[in-house]
């Protein structure tokens, strides 16, 4: 671990409290200059860092730049966490990652994707220090039909997570979803490798992005009417990034290691906003009307047509917008 590493660690124990030069050198076994070296590379880097003679450093309680010290100190589960100002997707730079042999638990998340990924061939709008993407390394044994609850636990670790730092409620749109006040908040997307012997998951990989705050300027005309965010004001998210994304991958792994059980579905179902309500499947360029009827312990959607018919979906993309 660098000297900036390391200095980052201790100011961000130490958030609001200020920590002497002579002290964090002594701790860190370096000359106190090259703390102040580090301290130089910080600011460079956007952390807003006050310096006063006879007191020493201190890193403001307001600065909110994402590291996997700000992330760790709410975190229960030993993760590898990796985290980057921007890329071009966390799941494309996760894929490469598992490709070259990374363990289970390893995550990527970002301040911005200039390239985000979102269900469908979609993209993922993703602007800088307004949102979370992260993505999860997976590599359990199960088979492709099995993959879809790593996505439905992922949406139900999300919403949880959501409640925990807001005062907002959080409900799922069948299959990757999460609404506050009938408004996307997050997307999921899970992408994985098979084994075409065994028919198993190789690896999987769950990438979640939840818009924190509205950007400056706000949502892109293309989703505003359909877009929110878990805080109304960017000052109210101050600080509590870090903790949505302690508490998601918590839930998360908390459910991951309850996926034979599948515990977590019972609040999958009782978080719909979409059961008995009329909705549209969206099939290609083709939308179809239709009611949704039921979820199973599959995480199927069961849909009546108009001609009483009704169809099994354990995939797809539904609308709850009729025109």
């Amino acid at each position: 671990m660098s000297v900036k590493d390391e200095v980052l660690k201790q100011l961000e124990n130490n958030k609001g409290n200020y920590i002497s030069g002579g002290q964090l050198a002594k701790t860190l076994d370096v000359s106190r200059n090259s703390v102040w070296k580090a301290i130089k590379s910080l600011e460079k880097s956007g952390y807003q860092i006050d310096a006063v003679p006879n007191r020493g450093y201190c890193l403001a309680e307001k600065s909110d730049i994402l590291s996997s010290y700000s992330i760790g100190q709410y975190l229960k589960n030993k993760l590898d966490i990796h985290v980057y100002p921007i890329v071009s997707s966390t799941n494309t730079v996760l894929k490469e990652m598992a490709e070259q042999g990374a363990s289970e638990g390893t995550v990527v998340i970002a301040e911005e994707q200039n390239a985000g990924k979102g269900r469908m061939g979609k993209s993922f709008y993703s602007p800088s220090k307004t949102g979370i993407y992260v993505s999860i390394l997976l590599r359990p044994s199960i088979s492709a039909e099995e993959s879809l609850f790593l996505t439905t636990s992922a949406a139900v670790a999300t919403a949880r997570a959501i409640e925990d730092v807001s005062d907002k409620t959080a409900d799922i749109k069948w299959v990757n979803d999460v609404y506050i006040n009938n408004k996307k908040v997050c997307g999921i997307l899970t992408e994985g490798a098979f084994n075409a012997e065994t028919g198993q998951l190789d690896y999987a990989i769950v990438g979640i992005g939840v818009n924190v705050c509205f950007p400056e300027g706000g949502f892109p005309a293309e989703i505003e009417n359909v877009a929110t965010a878990v805080f109304d004001k960017q000052t109210d998210s101050t600080n509590k990034r870090s903790m949505l994304i302690a508490h998601l991958l918590d839930y998360f792994m908390e459910n991951y290691k309850e996926l034979t059980s599948k515990k977590f579905v019972k609040e999958y179902i009782e978080r719909s906003m979409i059961l008995g309500k009329e909705i549209l499947l969206i099939e290609g360029n083709n939308t179809i009307p239709a009611t949704a009827m039921e979820i199973d312990k599959k995480c199927r959607l069961k849909v009546k047509l108009k001609d009483d018919t009704t169809r099994w979906l354990s995939s797809g993309e539904v609308s709850i917008r009729i025109n």
